[in-house]
């Protein structure tokens, strides 16, 4: 997020942008209940219109048998996290897939694909993250790719994707890294930022602390010119860490 000269912005302390879960923007539709991190749809703060190359963070909770008919996307890194429940994915491209608790899904948008999003349980509500990227270049292929964390190492930080695709990650078109930490009640992990790059994250569920702010679930910081990140659980935490040119 870039901020004009010589304003500050409501929610800075130090060099940490603070983003509460109950200052997001919300909506309610009857099957779906969403909380924005960043303006989105029906929810526009030009305060809030993205954090550098990170434009969207929605929190979705989507009911039973519900959820998004075919749509198009183009020009966007799109990552979904599934924290419980299940989704069902179908594209354009061909993929239709059931994606479960713990399972990321990345889609390049590009040229342009469209897909649909839904429920497929009967009895069982899906919550999910829904995570926009802007992409550092227009008019790519669309592509599709899926990795499961459900059993993921706790008490470390794993990465899920970045430029260069390394260690497995998904290979995004942008110059950011996204990592997810799964932490329990008492553990800490680091994350050095190198000279000139900015971290958010986000606590998906639990609480920690991170360089003396205590974030809750659906909170978030942005933290910039600091050379290490340490975050420490108090409760059985997720946390999403992207780390931004």
């Amino acid at each position: 997020m870039v901020f004009p000269k010589n304003v500050t912005h409501p929610h800075s302390v130090g060099m940490k942008t603070l983003r509460k879960a109950n200052e997001r923007g919300h909506a309610s539709h009857g099957w779906l209940d969403s909380y924005f991190t960043f303006s989105f749809a029906e929810y526009y703060d030009p305060q809030w219109m993205g954090y550098r190359s990170l434009r969207v963070i929605n929190d979705d909770l989507v009911l039973p048998g519900m959820g998004f008919g075919t749509h198009p996307h183009r020009d966007m890194e799109i990552i979904s996290y599934v924290l419980s429940g299940a989704l069902e994915h179908k594209d354009s491209m061909g993929n239709g897939r059931v994606i479960r608790a713990g399972e990321f899904q990345y889609m390049a948008a590009g040229t342009g694909v469209q897909h649909s999003e839904f429920n497929p349980s009967k009895t069982e509500p899906l919550r999910l993250l829904q995570i926009w990227i802007q992409p550092d270049e227009k008019g790519v292929k669309p592509r599709y790719a899926e990795r499961n964390m459900a059993q993921a190492e706790t008490g470390k930080l794993h990465l899920i994707a970045n430029k260069s695709g390394r260690d497995g990650a998904f290979a995004i078109h942008q110059d950011a890294s996204l990592l997810l930490g799964k932490l329990d009640a008492g553990q800490n992990v680091s994350h050095p930022l190198a000279a000139g790059r900015h971290a958010w994250l986000h606590v998906a569920e639990g609480e920690v602390n991170i360089n003396g702010a205590k974030l809750s679930a659906g909170d978030a910081v942005g933290v910039t010119e600091e050379h290490v990140l340490e975050i420490s659980a108090t409760k059985p935490s997720q946390v999403l860490l992207f780390d931004l040119n």
